[in-house]
Parts: structure tokens; C-alpha cells; sequence
């Protein structure tokens, strides 16, 4: 890593991950806490004891973490998640809001079920919505800060085999970057999103057969299937001076799988 690099990174920035107990989080969480930046960084979730676990590793690996735990489709709750954060480690520079996923059954529109297209929904997209709520004004009020969602390749292009509750809370979130970005650029904020193709997280390794896995490697032009890593790195990139002058952007960390 040149010494120029080194220069050019993110100092001595907070970062907050949320939805980083596990999986391309904890990846995230891990690239800000111990790889070349070395950041100070709150781990999320709302499981206490698998938070613990990642902070327990970033802390092995030389790095700085704390936990918090919360909600975060409670506006009451985001609000407590944010104060822990800024009393413990002080006021969030980069947040990376990366809570979500599919919560309902891939299904005909007919047959999806109302409660799970709420859960759904809210799991994404009203969970981004309230946690830019909070950050954002303190970002705008101190001219600077970072924020990445995370989108998915299901809210970029249509597919009969993506659940369409999940599909749709990933597209408005894409737009919802898009319109953050507009309105808190003049402030020194700056606002991206990934977009990441099917992630070999432990929960994928282990639900999705060999044999698919395979199939699905051989879709992407790239010819293999993405990893944790791959998002995190991007994140990092996002975060850094390096990209001083990109915002509004909807990263596809796919593999080739979207071309447009």
C-alpha cells in the first residue's frame, strides 16, 4: 500500500455499520475496523450476542469496535442507536446502511402476503429511510460525512425469480440514494449505494446447493459467484478521498450480471 494512499484515506473517521452481525456487514464492518484505514467502528444488530462475537473478532485483529444493539424501524430506538454511538466513539463520519434483506417467500404478486410485504419493505426501505434521518443532520451541520446503502441487483432490473417485496424496497432505496445524494451534496455529504449480485455469505454457502452455485457462477460474465470482500472493498472505496467526487452513484458489485 503506497505511503500517497495512506495520505489520502479516511484519518481517524467513526464509522457505524448496520446490519453487521454477520455476513457482507460483518465483512464491512471488519475492512473499516482492521484492514489498511484502520477506523474506529459500531457494530449493529439486534442480536446482542452475535454482535458481541464481531466486535470480539475485530478486537483479535487489532482493531477498534463497539456494539449497539436496535430497531431500526423504531425512529425511538435509531435515535438511541446514535447516541450510544457518538458518546462512545464519537459523532458518525461514515455510515454505511446496510440493514435489510428478503423477508417473505418468493411468490406470485397475488399470493404475497400483506404482513410480509410490510416486514419486507420496512426491513429495507423504511430502516434506510430512518437511519439517514437521523445521521444526516449532523453530517450537513459539520459539512462532511459518507453514506452508503445498500441496494441489490434485484432493484436494478427485472426478474421473475426475485421476490418482488424485496425487489421493490431495493429499487425505491437506489432512487432514495439518489435523492439524498441531490439534496446533501452542497452540504459536503456524500451519498452512494451498492448494489451487490448473489454474495457467498455462510447463509448462502449453506442454502444454496453446490450444483447451483456452479450454475449461478457460470450466469456471470466474470464466472464466479461474489464474496463478502468484494462488497466490503467497495464500501471502503466509496468511503475514501479517493472517491472526493462521487456521489449519487448505484455501484452494481455484481460480477458483470448488470450491464447498463
Amino acid at each position: 500500500m503506497s505511503k500517497l494512499y495512506h495520505m489520502r484515506t479516511l484519518d481517524d473517521q467513526v464509522v457505524l455499520v448496520t446490519g453487521s452481525s454477520r455476513g457482507i456487514g460483518a465483512a464491512i464492518a471488519t475492512e473499516f475496523a482492521c484492514g489498511a484505514t484502520r477506523r474506529p467502528v459500531a457494530v449493529h444488530g439486534r442480536d446482542r450476542g452475535a454482535v458481541g462475537d464481531v466486535v470480539a473478532a475485530i478486537t483479535r485483529d487489532g482493531g477498534k469496535a463497539v456494539g449497539v444493539t436496535g430497531d431500526l424501524t423504531s425512529f425511538e430506538q435509531v435515535e438511541a442507536v446514535r447516541g450510544q454511538v457518538e458518546a462512545e466513539l464519537g459523532p458518525v463520519d461514515i455510515l454505511v446502511a446496510n440493514a435489510g434483506g428478503n423477508l417473505t417467500p418468493p411468490a406470485l404478486l397475488e399470493e404475497i402476503p400483506e404482513d410480509g410485504w410490510r416486514a419486507t419493505v420496512d426491513g429495507n426501505l423504511l430502516t434506510t429511510f430512518l437511519t439517514l434521518k437521523s445521521f444526516l443532520p449532523g453530517m450537513k451541520a459539520r459539512r462532511r460525512g459518507s453514506i452508503i446503502t445498500m441496494g441489490s441487483t434485484a432493484g436494478r432490473r427485472a426478474d421473475a425469480r426475485s421476490p418482488i417485496p424485496y425487489a421493490a424496497a431495493k429499487a425505491g432505496l437506489a432512487l432514495l440514494t439518489q435523492q439524498v445524494a441531490a439534496q446533501a451534496g452542497p452540504f459536503g455529504v456524500r451519498v452512494n449505494c451498492i448494489a451487490p449480485e448473489t454474495i457467498m455469505t455462510e447463509r448462502n454457502r449453506e442454502r444454496i446447493p453446490a450444483g447451483q452455485q456452479e450454475a449461478l457462477a457460470d450466469w456471470h460474465p466474470l464466472k464466479r459467484l461474489g464474496t463478502p470482500a468484494d462488497v466490503a472493498s467497495a464500501a471502503a472505496f466509496l468511503a475514501s478521498a479517493d472517491a472526493g467526487w462521487i456521489t449519487g452513484v448505484i455501484l452494481d458489485v455484481a460480477g458483470g450480471a448488470v450491464l447498463i
